[in-house]
């Protein structure tokens, strides 16, 4: 069974020019973290990874989570940097084999935040930093971060942005989501601070608007940001940073205010709706409430699952459908492209019968 005749996939196959971030089509790498950077260097296999795709139909690549210049950023020494000499020429070089496959590429800054476990390696001594010294589970993990403690994350942040820049990225992914430590800041389970970084939804927002005022600086107005949020977070799957549309609207004001371009709306299951009432998902009411250019994200190509009625054909062609009606702009494929590199040329030609599938094994090795 072919998933679709090749007109009916052009949608994924459009030329879009968001900003300043000029794509030859709509298919765009999710961020997987794959820990194979040793001493958090990204080597030549890692560029070789990355190039694949771009050789093989991908129109934006979104990095693994990279960290940002902090000792409690990760608790994996594998997990690449986002600063020092190493780990920089690291990433010019990735650059440089996605450019020259023809591919645009940004990175996605991260710091974990609690999600990492205390005397963690690559800096065992380093404490573990949240809003409010409480972890994903409610449970107290240490002491709030200090405003001064503040001030040095949105600085590496802004550094890291910087970075992408003079490295000759095309753009850069702030990662919000998922219950790491900008997340933290948003969710009112882990973030019941009582100063100007706490408080209502509205006010959770502060933190990660210094960062992105503070990148924006760093990086000047054409730069493109992406900002990368989710209503669930690691162990809580059902968890809702708004319950409404009319909350999610006050979320995100301040966020597009700050200088974002681009909503990275995670989701687990892309063709769920968001809020009753409506067949919208995230990255849909995103792109209606703010007007801003919108990725979604959510088991696209991967086999059928049982919440699902519908098959892995099915949900490719419905992507295809909400794409055509412009509900968002972009749609980013994670395992499916990490078991296969040439995912993207193969749906455009019609060769689905060729796809890897993504099994767990395919997590052993940089294919």
């Amino acid at each position: 069974m072919s998933i679709s005749h090749k007109q009916s996939v052009q949608p994924l196959f459009q030329p879009i020019t968001l900003n300043q971030l000029i794509l030859s089509n709509r298919i765009v790498m999710a961020p997987m973290t794959r820990s194979f950077s040793p001493n958090g260097v990204p080597g030549a296999d890692v560029a070789a990874y990355y190039r694949r795709r771009a050789e093989n139909g991908v129109g934006l690549i979104v990095t693994e989570g990279t960290v940002i210049d902090h000792p409690a950023a990760t608790g994996d020494p594998n997990i690449p940097n986002f600063h020092g000499e190493a780990a920089l020429n690291g990433w010019a070089h990735v650059v440089k084999e996605v450019h020259k496959a023809g591919g645009k590429i940004v990175p996605q800054l991260w710091h974990v935040g609690i999600t990492r476990r205390t005397r963690s390696e690559p800096n065992l001594d380093a404490p573990s930093i949240s809003p409010s010294g409480i972890d994903l589970m409610g449970e107290k993990a240490g002491e709030p971060m200090t405003e001064a403690e503040i001030a040095d994350i949105i600085k590496a942040f802004a550094e890291g942005a910087a970075n992408a820049k003079r490295l000759g990225f095309d753009g850069v992914e702030l990662h919000g989501a998922h219950g790491y430590l900008i997340d933290q800041f948003f969710w009112e389970k882990t973030n019941r601070r009582t100063d100007r970084y706490g408080g209502d939804l509205v006010a959770r927002t502060r933190f990660a608007v210094e960062i992105i005022e503070a990148c924006r600086q760093a990086v000047g107005p054409d730069f493109p940001i992406i900002l990368r949020f989710s209503q669930w977070k690691v162990g809580s799957y059902d968890a809702k940073l708004a319950k409404t549309p009319e909350e999610l609207a006050q979320f995100l004001a301040p966020l597009v205010e700050a200088g974002v371009d681009i909503f990275d709306c995670s989701t687990r299951r892309f063709w769920e709706p968001e809020f009753p009432g409506s067949e919208l998902n995230l990255a849909g009411w995103t792109k209606k409430l703010t007007g801003k250019p919108t990725i979604t994200v959510g088991s696209v190509g991967l086999e059928s699952e049982p919440s699902h009625p519908k098959d892995e054909h099915e949900m490719v062609d419905e992507l295809v459908e909400r794409l055509a009606r412009d509900e968002f702009d972009l749609a980013a494929i994670g395992r499916a492209i990490l078991a296969d590199p040439a995912w993207a040329v193969k749906i455009r030609d019609g060769r689905d019968n060729e796809l890897v599938r993504y099994t767990s094994d395919r997590l052993t090795t940089l294919f």
